[in-house]
């Protein structure tokens, strides 16, 4: 009797051994972008991939990437529905998830061809008001501040021939930062607004040497209320999923000096945190 009590035992502790190796390896479920590059791609080529790749190697969890196709949307329809787990890449203190600590963050940014040798720090720079095309996307900061400065008008349509894309069925608008870069790089826009994490490897890989010039993150509207030109970078999960929020910072802890070359690989322009959130930690 002893002898199969013996056996039961150890048969349980095999299951339970087990049962905590197959857990470990769970896949973790990634919301990923089938084309928004540079940040990620459904094969895997984007920034952003690379990150996740490495927080799954310190979790001890193979990447699984559940793939969408519109930024609008996949929160709703993929990490809230429980289609994935995190969502690599979004807006520290996004309302709609939980957010861990940033792993990086970085600004808007001016960029012009390093032969012109172009004087601009701001959005009161001269450059701005005498380039014949500036080339930036709608609805971003950029925007706001082309509006105030009186060049948002004179830009509207060489602003709509930089469509890379639109949807007929739900009228989704898209623009290739790698596209903007080029109207630079070819001499066809003196300077060119984007987010820099979205421009970084198309500055680097430019045949045609550019600059980028981060924009100072003291900008107001006409109104007097402050434009934001530098922000945070997250990952977001569930609101109810704290366990993995815990364990999503604690890998980008354990492997900060790996994320950090990923970064700096990309070209990508950092920005140091503001003085409060540093205070707040």
């Amino acid at each position: 009797m002893k002898q199969l009590n013996d056996i039961l035992t150890a048969l349980a502790i095999s299951l339970a051994v087990s049962a905590s190796a197959h857990a470990s390896e769970e896949p973790l479920k990634v919301c990923n972008a089938e084309n928004e590059m540079p940040y990620a791609n459904k094969k895997g080529e984007g920034f952003e991939n690379k990150i996740a790749q490495v927080v799954g190697e310190a979790l001890g969890r193979p990447i699984e990437y559940v793939n969408w196709t519109d930024a609008r949307y996949f929160v709703r329809d993929y990490l809230d529905k429980g289609l994935c787990d995190v969502v690599i890449g979004m807006d520290s203190g996004d309302p709609r998830v939980l957010t861990t600590e940033p792993y990086y963050r970085s600004g808007y940014v001016f960029i012009t061809r390093a032969k012109d040798g172009l004087d601009i720090h701001g959005w009161d720079s001269d450059v701005l008001m005498n380039a014949e095309r500036i080339a930036f996307i709608p609805g971003t900061p950029a925007e706001v501040m082309m509006r105030k400065i009186g060049r948002y008008n004179d830009q509207f349509n060489y602003m709509h021939e930089l469509v890379g894309f639109k949807s007929r069925r739900n009228q989704y608008v898209k623009y290739d930062p790698a596209k903007l870069v080029g109207e630079v790089a070819s001499g066809n826009a003196e300077v060119a607004v984007l987010w820099g994490p979205s421009a970084a490897r198309y500055v680097k890989e430019s045949a045609t040497p550019l600059t980028m010039a981060v924009i100072p993150d003291n900008n107001v509207r006409a109104d007097g209320e402050k434009v934001g030109f530098h922000y945070s970078t997250s990952m977001g999960v569930r609101k109810e999923d704290t366990k993995l929020l815990e364990q999503l910072n604690q890998a980008l802890a354990e492997r900060r000096q790996d994320i950090d070359q990923i970064l700096s690989a990309e070209g990508m322009p950092l920005v140091s945190e503001p003085a409060q959130a540093l205070a707040s930690k």
